[in-house]
Order: C-alpha cells, then sequence, then structure tokens
C-alpha cells in the first residue's frame, strides 16, 4: 500500500499522527498518542522523555517490531501498518538498523561473525561477505580484533562492533535505543563520534533514545515525549 506523504528522497522515514495504544485490564494505555515526526537523511535526533513517555514504543512502531493502532509509518511512501510479516522482516533487515543499550551480540561468535549476521540473512554473496564485514569493521577501529568474541571486547568495542553491525546493509535509518547507557562518559562521548561520523558517511538518518540531555544536546535535533505525545 503506498499512500500520500510529504516524503522525498532526502527523508529517510516520517510517521504521520501514529498511535499505539493498547488495553490494560480496564484501562487503555496511550504508549503513543499521535506523533508525527521526520527523520531527514544524514540528521542526528536525540528522542528524549522520562520512562514510560513512549520512546521505546516509538522506536519499535519505526522499526517495524510493532504495528500502529492508527496513522502511519512511512518508509519511501509505503505505510509499514499495511506490509506483511515477510516485508516487515525486509523492511528490520534491509531500511533500518538498530544498536541496543545490552549491544545484543551473540556470545559464540566472533566480532567478523557478528557483523557478517545481517549478510548472511541478505543471502549476500558468501565471498562478498568476508570483505564487507572487514570493511565495516575497520571503520570502526576493530581491524585488529577480527577474531575475538564479544567477551574478549571493552563494553566500547562491543557497542563498536554493535555499530558496524548495524550498517553493514547500508540502512536508511539508524535506530539506537540507549546505546551508550552501559558506557561511561568518555566511551560513550567517542562511541557517540564515531556513529555522527558514520551517519555523515553513509548518508543515513539517526534517531536515538537516550536519557542523556548531555549527549542530546550535542545532536542536530531534540524531540521531547511525554505521556506518548511530542512535548
Amino acid at each position: 500500500m503506498t499512500i500520500a506523504s510529504p516524503l522525498t528522497s532526502k527523508i529517510a522515514i516520517c510517521t504521520e499522527d501514529v498511535c499505539r495504544h493498547y488495553a490494560m485490564g480496564d484501562s487503555l494505555i496511550r504508549a503513543v498518542d499521535g506523533i508525527s515526526i521526520s527523520i531527514p537523511s544524514a540528521e542526528f535526533v536525540a528522542l528524549l522523555g522520562t520512562s514510560g513517555s513512549g520512546k521505546s514504543s516509538l522506536l519499535n512502531l519505526i522499526a517495524g517490531l510493532d504495528r500502529p493502532t492508527s496513522g502511519a509509518v512511512l518508509v519511501e511512501g509505503s505505510n509499514l501498518a499495511a506490509l506483511s510479516r515477510e516485508a516487515l522482516a525486509r523492511h528490520r533487515l534491509r531500511t533500518v538498523g538498530m544498536v541496543f543499550q545490552s549491544f545484543n551480540l551473540i556470545p559464540s561468535m566472533t566480532v567478523m561473525e557478528n557483523v557478517e549476521l545481517p549478510l548472511r540473512f541478505a543471502e549476500v554473496d558468501r565471498g562478498k561477505r568476508g570483505s564487507q564485514a572487514r570493511e565495516a569493521l575497520d571503520r570502526v577501529g576493530l581491524s585488529r580484533r577480527l577474531g575475538h568474541r564479544p567477551s574478549e571486547l571493552s563494553g566500547g568495542e562491543q557497542q563498536r562492533t554493535a555499530l558496524a553491525r548495524a550498517l553493514i546493509n547500508r540502512p536508511r535509518l539508524l535506530l539506537a535505543d540507549e546505546p551508550t547507557g552501559n558506557l561511561d562518559e568518555d566511551t560513550a562521548d567517542g562511541v557517540l563520534a564515531l556513529a555522527r561520523d558514520l551517519v555523515a558517511r553513509t548518508g543515513c538518518g539517526f534517531l536515538m533514545v537516550t536519557h542523556s540531555a548531555r549527549l542530546a544536546a550535542t545532536l542536530d535535533r531534540q524531540v521531547t515525549l511525554h505521556t506518548g505525545r511530542v512535548t
């Protein structure tokens, strides 16, 4: 389904009056309640708000991990709410990259294997996967850690590995849920600077959930949520 929208080639993704409501007993929880935002390519946006403000719920809608109750999440004119499960899986694989606070690296796999994983799912030729993964890891300064496992890396190195994995399929939008929450201040600053450089190089948009007003103040734009709405 394609619907009219202001989306252009310079916009990575946008939402139009999107809502996510669900019942809890006799109560109606308005986790996301009519949010309209757009993330242009190469813009670094912070999503701020207290716990329960709807940040993660909105991120899940944009990632295609959940479906809205109403409204639209648009990517290149396509409404994610109307896509099949298979099409949503392709959206998560090719259109968005995700970085999490807990890194979500597979402990039994090497750094190289973790970064290659999205390429396997995308059925990229085996002969090309290695060179692409090496290039991605070189960009984040981990070319000497290819054979190490996550437990052998520092927190900052694990997050850099997660960044390389999220960007390996060249997504239109990078989504990050508290990506520096488990890092000390200096390491967090370093990871954020690296992310900004990678976003500038790849031209993707970046939406980052954070509780840190200090970090958010260094980004291109801040969007603050309160009880499911933009304030």
